[in-house]
């Protein structure tokens, strides 16, 4: 089991994150170790056909430790990342008698420790909350950081806390439950995480995704273990040195560089109901269009564009956004949380390995028609990937 430690400004006691091959099932284990006692109850909350793949494993390890854990299931799907979501989370923990040392447990997807970890934030001003991330988006990104949101109908994301978890339980064995478009999510994900973070991580993430394991499925391994520590580990560097995002730091190592990908990503989601991409492959597109807004700037070579292309297409296939209407996405490009004082915020790159933030005064609306009309073509997938 591989682990790293997170010590928070913020934070009375350090956070952990502990990744390795079915670890899920000694969760009771690792709550004792990270607490220095059991809790005295605990919240599970999960969607339906997740608890039936991974509910059982981690009832037995709390049951064996005298722990009768409480379910809470709600929808699956990011538009249910919302106020409904969120007031029956509560009113659940609330009629079940919660008390401030007790835990939640999120096990699930983004949106699963999305709501759970704003409740949790939420409920009595904030109880301690667990991640047991079972998508890859999740595990490198998602599960990291602390932040916890729902959306509205104007944007995603627009209401949420930071509540750091106190546990991240990353088991690989849960991801050979997961549909292709799932995984193409998170290599997506960690393709726009790379990007931001050094030519080093790029290149042993892009190896990965060229190689045999990848095309074979194979992912619960040491060698794909590591790769996900390295992932965590950047985003943590990150977390701990800006927490809250401070909208006065335009440096690279602002939490705002994780943004990466995500100005487009949102308000692809947000025009389309949040219903025809998962996240990551709306980030995808998001990280191809951020690209060739780089490169026209002069900041990306065609060089370096080209290898982010090509890393995209290595993820996999993503749906089609060309059909997308682009005066809606536009539209919803000025409703983007990120935004200053009314105005945007672009992540780009300045070479792979090199984010800067540029103000949206400095991206005209001709070149911005252009970076979107080029990125939401998608990349070129070669034969034989």
């Amino acid at each position: 089991m591989l682990r790293l430690k997170i010590s928070l400004p913020r934070q009375p006691r350090r956070s952990e994150i502990n990744i390795g091959s079915a670890i899920r099932l000694n969760i009771a284990g690792l709550l004792r170790e990270s607490f220095g006692s059991l809790p005295q109850s605990v919240c599970l909350i999960s969607n339906e056909r997740v608890l039936k793949l991974f509910g059982a494993g981690i009832k037995k390890s709390l049951k064996a430790e005298g722990l009768r854990p409480e379910t809470w299931l709600m929808p699956e799907g990011e538009r249910f990342k919302s106020f409904r979501s969120l007031e029956a989370a509560l009113e659940f923990l609330a009629a079940k008698r919660f008390e401030r040392n007790d835990v939640v447990v999120a096990l699930g997807g983004g949106v699963v420790g999305d709501v759970a970890g704003l409740a949790a934030s939420m409920y009595l001003r904030g109880i301690p909350f667990v991640q047991v991330p079972t998508t890859l988006l999740a595990q490198i990104d998602a599960s990291v950081g602390g932040k916890t949101g729902i959306n509205l109908p104007v944007g995603k994301n627009l209401v949420g806390t930071f509540h750091q978890p106190s546990l991240v339980v990353i088991d690989t064995q849960t991801l050979s439950s997961l549909p292709e478009r799932e995984l193409v999510a998170g290599f997506c994900e960690m393709v726009k995480q790379s990007a931001v973070a050094s030519s080093s991580l790029f290149k042993k993430t892009v190896s990965f995704l060229g190689s045999e394991r990848r095309r074979c499925g194979d992912f619960d391994n040491s060698a794909f273990q590591s790769l996900i520590r390295d992932h965590c580990r950047f985003k943590a560097s990150i977390v701990v040195n800006d927490e809250r995002e401070s909208t006065t730091r335009n440096d690279s190592r602002s939490r705002r560089i994780l943004n990466f990908g995500h100005t487009t990503a949102h308000a692809l989601e947000s025009v389309t109901g949040y219903k025809k991409f998962r996240h990551g492959e709306a980030v995808g597109y998001g990280v191809l269009v951020a690209g060739e807004i780089s490169k026209n700037l002069g900041l990306l070579s065609n060089g370096e564009l080209e290898s982010i292309k090509q890393a995209v297409a290595l993820c996999g296939p993503l749906p089609k956004a060309l059909n997308v209407d682009q005066q809606k996405v536009l539209k919803a490009l000025r409703h983007d949380k990120k935004s200053v004082a009314g105005q945007i915020n672009w992540v780009l790159l300045n070479g792979i390995g090199s984010p800067q933030i540029v103000n949206g005064r400095e991206i005209n609306e001709t070149l911005l028609r252009r970076a979107l009309e080029a990125g939401l073509r998608g990349p070129e997938r070669r034969t034989g990937h």
